[in-house]
């Protein structure tokens, strides 16, 4: 991947706008629903008003169990959505303003914004500390205590369209007690829900927007870069959760997502997605918001290969799901990017060359242009991809088993130029099935969940 040096741009722009004010949030509950708003200021030059809102529906407590429930989780809120423009300038100084916190909250903020904000600096390549990054002064002294809400023991699964959230529906989303939840909703989401049987009405949405005065500092040059999606839409779900009244959030992240994307650091483009996050996040909700709610990963002690193994056996999926995210305007897969190239990798040991085909629209194995993806992916190249793709061992193990399974007919491209390549005379001497059938014990399922995954996986037939 492409570096840009921003070091010089990143110490101008911190001694141009030497603070970042969280001004303000207002939110409104509505016969139309719950909105939401901050008013963020950069340096007195510059200031964004980004919004939220979640339509009623029949799922929504009764106004007078929750009108006056929103001030901490609302505030919570404001504090992740500002990391998308405080990073436009990297600030020294963050100034909050509507609520106190805790030094342990502060420490807990820096860490999160320092980490989820890795890959950012990183190919920017601005050299900088989590001591230093940022100060953060706090300016009010009201304190929001966490509150026990007597939540119901009902759970919400968030779904981005992609293959890992329809596991989680398919497997979970059948009892009375569930409901899915979707953050600006595009096609591939939706499908994915009525798929499994939802309508419209019986889906939890979030429209978020950003303010297009940030689109324009970046056009114009300030940093810019990925940000920690995953922790907005955590703190969105405990919302979510508190409307609605459920106590369960079951997301769809795997253990492959722990892996340093720049190996032997600690960056990692899916941070948020982490277990160390979802450890982090748990603990911080309890403490400082409430301890009523269950934010968890069912599918975290699988890997790649076992979501992959699983998802293979959901055909109605298959026409509808979506990954790519330079597609995912037009709801399309590109042919072209590493989570295109990744996720047909993972699932080609379980569906055959004519179904992958009809799925990626091309055969992604004979396209030799598709070689430097393909070398990161596999480990070939010093860097894995700055995108959601699992682990270099997992690439390669399914790279090995899908080989095999040609037997002796003709290798597509990449195929073939992988058989002759140091990773395959490694990765192929180990048991694929053997590896199918290891569930992690890195998780925070609760009693029964495990149970449903440890129960998936009969001996592998190759």
């Amino acid at each position: 991947m492409a570096r840009s040096s921003r070091q010089t741009t990143f110490l101008q722009l911190r001694e141009k706008f030497p603070f970042f004010t969280f001004e303000k949030q207002e939110y409104e509950l509505t016969a139309l629903g719950l909105h939401i708003c901050f008013t963020f200021n950069l340096g007195d030059q510059h200031k964004f008003y980004p919004t939220l809102f979640i339509p009623r529906k029949s799922f929504f407590l009764a106004d007078e169990k929750i009108a006056n429930s929103f001030d901490n989780i609302v505030f919570h809120l404001g504090m992740i959505e500002l990391v998308s423009y405080w990073k436009a300038t990297c600030s020294p100084t963050l100034i909050i303003k509507p609520f106190g916190l805790h030094p342990d909250q502060i420490a807990w903020w820096k860490k999160l914004y320092f980490h989820g904000l890795g890959e950012f600096f990183y190919l920017n390549s601005i050299d900088t500390s989590e001591d230093s990054f940022m100060d953060v002064k706090v300016a009010s002294q009201v304190f929001l205590p966490a509150e026990n809400f007597h939540l119901e023991d009902k759970m919400l699964i968030p779904v981005g369209g992609g293959k890992d959230s329809a596991v989680t529906l398919e497997l979970l989303g059948a009892g009375p007690g569930c409901l899915p939840l979707i953050m600006n909703a595009r096609g591939a989401s939706l499908a994915t829900i009525y798929a499994k049987g939802f309508s419209g009405n019986q889906l939890v949405e979030i429209q978020r927007t950003i303010d297009p005065a940030l689109l324009k500092l970046n056009e114009q040059g300030f940093l810019n870069g990925h940000t920690p999606f995953s922790a907005m839409l955590a703190f969105v779900t405990v919302l979510a959760a508190i409307v609605a009244g459920y106590r369960n959030i079951a997301l769809s992240n795997e253990s492959s997502a722990s892996e340093a994307t720049i190996a032997g650091t600690q960056i990692n483009h899916q941070y948020s997605k982490s277990f160390q996050f979802e450890s982090d996040f748990r603990e911080y909700v309890k403490r400082w918001i409430s301890p009523d709610i269950n934010y968890f990963s069912f599918l975290r002690p699988l890997n790649e290969l076992q979501i992959a193994y699983l998802f293979a056996q959901f055909p109605k999926y298959h026409p509808v799901f979506k990954s790519c995210n330079a597609g995912s305007k037009t709801d399309s897969w590109c042919g072209i990017c590493a989570k295109c190239l990744f996720t047909c990798i993972i699932l080609s040991p379980f569906l055959d060359e004519g179904k992958l085909v009809e799925i990626f629209g091309k055969n992604l194995f004979a396209d030799d242009s598709l070689k430097p993806i393909f070398d990161q992916l596999t480990g070939i190249a010093d860097e894995k991809p700055f995108d959601c793709v699992g682990t270099i061992g997992e690439v390669n193990l399914a790279l090995c088993e899908t080989i095999r399974r040609f037997k002796e007919a003709k290798l597509p491209f990449l195929l073939e130029y992988y058989r002759n390549s140091e990773p395959f005379s490694r990765y192929d001497k180990i048991d694929f099935g053997r590896e199918l059938g290891r569930i992690s014990e890195e998780h925070h399922l609760i009693p029964g969940f495990l149970d449903i995954l440890e129960n998936l996986y009969p001996a592998y037939d190759h």
